[in-house]
């Protein structure tokens, strides 16, 4: 058969992208929930308060929010391949630590170090789906890697009692933190930016570069950045909800376990429930925008709708509180976290919609590191709240209407989502 004949391959590579980042998504939270969860047990061991415990989560918070700047930047300056794999050293090391961890304040170390490190995972998958995704995709590529998280969540009660029978509690903290190490073999050996890979066909590379955007920029000022009212826009939204999911993250074992007197082996049932449905939410938040867009709707129509719709789905939540049967309980929160994830999806790709992708980078680590300094806050206020009150009533209110009020400013900072002008 003649050569010239031949059809044009056509391959689909950027998912493959999108896979190495749903994986390091599931790492990253599967080193940051092993805490959580074995927090009641360690509790015993080592007699801290829910206040002390408060303190770790806040070491965990306060790096992130400092090395979300650092990383971010750093992603777009060295590029996506060398600052996540140097990201992944960092934070696997720092989440094998806390198995030689001796004291609250040497697993508050051990946590800070983690936040740091992990902090360069969102900026830099963000980063990763602005060069491997057209516009109308990257949604649909944040709710599937983002989805991970869900993921790791569900793995970690599951095999942290499985590795604490084998290897002891320290153990578990030293294989958890490893895997990362096997992650990054792959991302060395798979990742390069498209125009410069080998596996890519020309078909899926135009259809990657569709959106005609400008990419001779390689590095934006930081004073372009911070002035602009998208930016605040997104870090705004992100202050206002991410504090929600990291509340989710460390406190809901252990709200459960105290509710409902459960222990470490029937906690585990529940636990992975939330965060199952909460996987549904991550893939179907990021394609709804997607599919209304391909119906006719305008970028702004499509990623706000998704958004109220997200919102509004968590506002059961705040019945949590009131509700005396697991099940019920596990429904409300699993909505919630759910819609949070959906949300998330759709929030994170505000970054690649508004700027370039130059930017996007310093712009995801910006705004992640004012979520993440909220985040702080409210870590310090629940430990204080749980301690003295005994009550989750305010917290779950706070949980439930965030995300309206979050949107109120989206909408208020970017009516029509139109990209930054930052010249």
């Amino acid at each position: 058969m003649n050569s010239t004949n031949a059809v044009p391959r056509t391959t689909y590579f950027r998912w493959t992208m999108c896979a190495l980042l749903f994986f390091a998504t599931v790492i990253a939270y599967v080193d940051r929930g092993v805490l959580a969860y074995l927090n009641p047990e360690l509790k015993g061991i080592f007699h801290w308060n829910d206040s002390q415990y408060s303190y770790m989560t806040s070491a965990f918070s306060a790096a992130y929010a400092i090395g979300l700047v650092c990383a971010g930047r750093l992603t777009d300056r060295l590029g996506t391949r060398l600052g996540f794999a140097l990201a992944i050293v960092t934070w696997s090391f720092a989440a094998m630590s806390p198995g030689a961890a001796t004291s609250v304040l040497t697993f508050a170390i051990a946590m800070f170090f983690l936040g740091l490190g992990e902090a360069a995972n969102f900026p830099a998958c963000i980063k990763t789906v602005a060069e491997w995704f057209p516009r109308r995709e990257r949604a649909l590529a944040t709710g599937l890697f983002n989805s991970g998280a869900n993921v790791g969540a569900i793995i970690v009660p599951i095999i942290v009692v499985f590795l604490k029978e084998l290897v002891g509690w320290r153990g578990t903290f030293v294989v958890t933190g490893a895997s990362g190490f096997i992650w990054l073999v792959f991302w060395l050996w798979l990742y390069r930016k498209p125009e410069q890979h080998a596996r890519l066909s020309g078909s899926e590379l135009a259809h990657i570069q569709s959106d005609c955007e400008d990419n001779s920029t390689t590095s934006v000022p930081w004073m372009r950045i911070i002035p602009r009212r998208e930016t605040w826009a997104f870090a705004l939204a992100k202050a206002l909800t991410d504090p929600v999911w990291w509340f989710y993250l460390f406190w809901l074992p252990g709200y459960l376990q105290s509710t409902f007197h459960l222990d470490i082996h029937t906690n585990r049932l529940p636990v992975v429930v939330c965060y199952a449905i909460s996987t549904i939410g991550s893939v179907a938040g990021g394609w709804l925008p997607g599919l209304a867009m391909t119906g006719g709707r305008s970028l702004n129509t499509a990623r706000k709708g998704s958004m109220l719709l997200c919102a509004l789905l968590v506002l059961p939540v705040m019945l949590a509180p009131y509700t005396h049967n697991l099940w019920l309980v596990v429904g409300l929160i699993g909505l919630a976290m759910a819609a949070h994830q959906g949300w998330s999806a759709n929030v994170f790709t505000l970054a690649s919609d508004l700027f370039p992708k130059a930017a996007v980078g310093s712009v995801t680590g910006f705004g992640g590191m004012v979520g993440a300094a909220a985040g702080v806050l409210f870590q310090l206020a629940v430990g204080q709240v749980v301690q003295w009150t005994h009550s989750y009533v305010p917290l779950f209110i706070v949980a439930g209407l965030a995300y309206l009020v979050a949107l109120g400013i989206v909408q208020v900072l970017s009516p029509k989502l139109a990209p930054a002008k930052l010249d």
